[in-house]
């Protein structure tokens, strides 16, 4: 199980849990954005399984400036220098093919270190076509809920993904995992890894509250954080068999 870990709490959540492998991003209601130096640095730090902070820029879509571009580069020199295991990252072309030119840039410059292709492969306009290309890149793994809101409505195109990748590279099936479709995936795609958030609210702890801002019952000073006995419960599930 890789965790897609939103803060160094989450990540070491995650490896407590039994996670072999963290994703480390920022604002994941966008969709995960590059991490802070402070977290990336101490989260190599402190783990003891592999890093692979996510390379992207901003929200939104995966068509990226040419000062974008830079800043992707900039910050795969900072993991290299940190020692991470891996780095995460995707462009996207206007007509949703994968902008290789650049990606092949990105996969270079990340030298010895894994590259996954993250979810802008779901954006592209053929993932069979994508997958091609990815391939050629030299990336180790795709991230992908089959083109779909979530692998439960994309399970199919999954296993077909995995069937013509023909272990030239992994399938990581991710977005909308949970303990009730897990088995179902394993069995359904013959996956090899899987991905999750594994998060749970949790709540504030603040005894002052300002009636005058507060949300939703003060909800609103909630944050999510990964959970390690649901990372350790995806991972038993996943590695039961289904009756």
């Amino acid at each position: 199980m890789e965790v897609c870990a939103n803060s160094l709490r989450s990540a070491l959540a995650a490896e407590a849990g039994g996670a072999v492998r963290v994703e480390l991003c920022d604002n994941l209601y966008e969709g995960g954005t590059t991490p802070a130096y402070a977290q990336i640095a101490m989260a190599k730090e402190m783990l003891h399984i592999d890093l692979f902070p996510i390379i992207r820029p901003r929200g939104g879509d995966f068509l990226y400036s040419n000062l974008e571009f830079e800043l992707m580069k900039e910050d795969i020199k900072v993991c290299k220098e940190l020692k991470c295991e891996g780095v995460v990252l995707g462009i996207l072309n206007a007509n949703g093919t994968v902008d290789e030119e650049r990606c092949a840039e990105l996969v270079a410059l990340a030298g010895d270190m894994q590259v996954t292709f993250h979810k802008a492969f779901d954006r592209t306009r053929d993932l069979f076509e994508a997958m091609e290309t990815i391939i050629k890149l030299g990336c180790s793994r795709i991230l992908s809920s089959g083109g779909h809101i979530n692998v439960d409505k994309g399970m199919s195109v999954l296993e077909e993904l995995v069937k013509k990748a023909k272990n030239r590279i992994l399938i990581m099936p991710g977005g909308g995992i949970s303990i009730d479709n897990v088995q179902r995936l394993v069995k359904s795609t013959k996956i090899k890894e899987f991905h999750a958030s594994a998060m749970k609210a949790v709540p504030s702890e603040m005894e002052f509250k300002n009636r005058n801002l507060m949300a939703g019952r003060g909800r609103d000073l909630n944050y999510k954080a990964t959970d390690a006995e649901l990372v350790k419960e995806l991972i038993y599930r996943a590695n039961k068999p289904m009756k």
